[in-house]
């Protein structure tokens, strides 16, 4: 079987996803149209030579619905030849669009593809393809989960309380996710990996000057007195300060054989060493990480000591410390340049913007193994380990 390397990682700022965020002008075709078209720049790849491009977007509905990826493409201005296709596993889209390219690669369907993803929250709100009164889930699910499934933000906090994460903790993982993320910006760390759109060059939601006094006084942001009397174990310790805001942004990776790579004088930043993808309960529904975690490290045959870098979705701040305490991983690996919590979390986009985190961390720090891994709705999650080629 053939290997699968990627050659280019690249990701627009974050704006809020707001009405009045920095990004929230730019329809969401065009976000990952110039995505796209600075990923084939960059790379020097003639657009024409790719076999597919897979793209991740979660509320396929009003500007973002009738497969997106496909006009992205037709807009980034490469030939009409190349297909395209939108993919939903929720929050982990478009880290399951890289799990299809590059398996698509190794099998030897593709010789180039292009594994990418985008939400634009403030263009497309969060539910906006579920209509007021419609049910998602059927009758069978009903009958399987009789007292009801519940939102994430609760499922955050039954992690919090299941794992007995405190508020100060949780306040204090956050604090942290932005003064690394302030860091790297400030370091430069992100200049080579991110593509300028319209005079935005910032990730927006990063706050430098974040506190853990300031997030003591945030309150709770999902208290129910419904859920509290059905969760008496809940704290309500889950606040907008240690969970991800809402985005608008676009990534994409370019994924190739190593033997094309060399063909075509493209230099790996990483191989796709192994990847997998679990389910879990669904009224925790974040916990799936743990599980996957674990499935990826065996099927790779490693151990968490042999990773060096992690990137842990920060979709709640209980989620990624319930996941280091199952899994013993050093957090001082996780995040090393900020999260979710921090960088934001445009949810289509935020799979490939964590492996275009990941990939230009390991090469700035030497890094062997990284392992990415997101938490999503239904109780799934994806998970990943990249190799360095040296």
């Amino acid at each position: 079987m053939r290997d699968a390397v990627i050659v280019e990682a690249v990701r627009t700022p974050v704006g809020k996803g707001k009405p009045n965020g920095s990004l929230a002008h730019v329809h969401p075709v065009e976000l990952l149209a110039h995505t796209l078209r600075t990923l084939v720049e960059r790379s020097g790849v003639d657009p024409a030579l790719i076999d597919d491009v897979i793209g991740g977007t979660v509320d396929q509905v009003g500007e973002q619905a009738m497969n997106t990826t496909r006009y992205a493409v037709l807009s980034a201005g490469f030939p009409e030849t190349v297909p395209a296709t939108t993919v939903d596993r929720q929050c982990g889209s478009s880290q399951q669009a890289v799990h299809f390219a590059a398996q698509g690669v190794m099998s030897g369907a593709y010789d180039i593809v292009v594994a990418c993803g985008v939400e634009s929250m403030s263009r497309v709100p969060m539910w906006s393809n579920v209509p007021a009164g419609k049910d998602p889930f059927g009758p069978g699910v009903a009958a399987r989960y009789p007292e009801g499934l519940v939102p994430q933000g609760i499922s955050a906090e039954l992690i919090a309380a299941k794992w007995s994460l405190s508020r100060a903790e949780m306040d204090a993982f956050a604090v942290s996710s932005h003064q690394k993320a302030a860091a790297a910006w400030a370091a430069g760390l992100f200049d080579t990996q991110v593509a300028p759109l319209e005079g935005v060059t910032r990730d927006e939601s990063v706050r430098p000057g974040t506190t853990a006094e300031i997030l003591a006084g945030l309150k709770p942001a999902y208290y129910d007195p419904g859920f509290a009397e059905r969760f008496p174990q809940i704290e309500w310790n889950v606040t907008a300060g240690n969970a991800s805001p809402v985005n608008d942004g676009a990534s994409a990776v370019l994924i190739t054989s190593g033997e094309t790579a060399a063909r075509l004088g493209l230099r790996p930043l990483a191989r796709v060493h192994e990847v997998a993808v679990s389910g879990s309960d669904p009224l925790l529904m974040l916990t799936g990480v743990i599980p996957a975690t674990e499935k990826v490290l065996r099927r790779a045959g490693l151990g968490i000591g042999d990773i060096d870098l992690f990137e842990v979705n920060e979709a709640f701040s209980s989620v990624v410390l319930a996941w280091r305490q199952e899994t013993g991983a050093d957090l001082a690996r996780v995040n090393v340049n900020g999260g979710a919590i921090a960088l934001g979390h445009p949810l289509g986009a935020s799979g490939t913007r964590l492996t275009t985190t990941l990939v230009h961390a390991m090469r700035d720090r030497g890094a062997r193994f990284g392992l990415q891994t997101m938490c999503e709705a239904g109780g799934l999650a994806n998970a990943m380990i990249l190799e360095a080629v040296r």
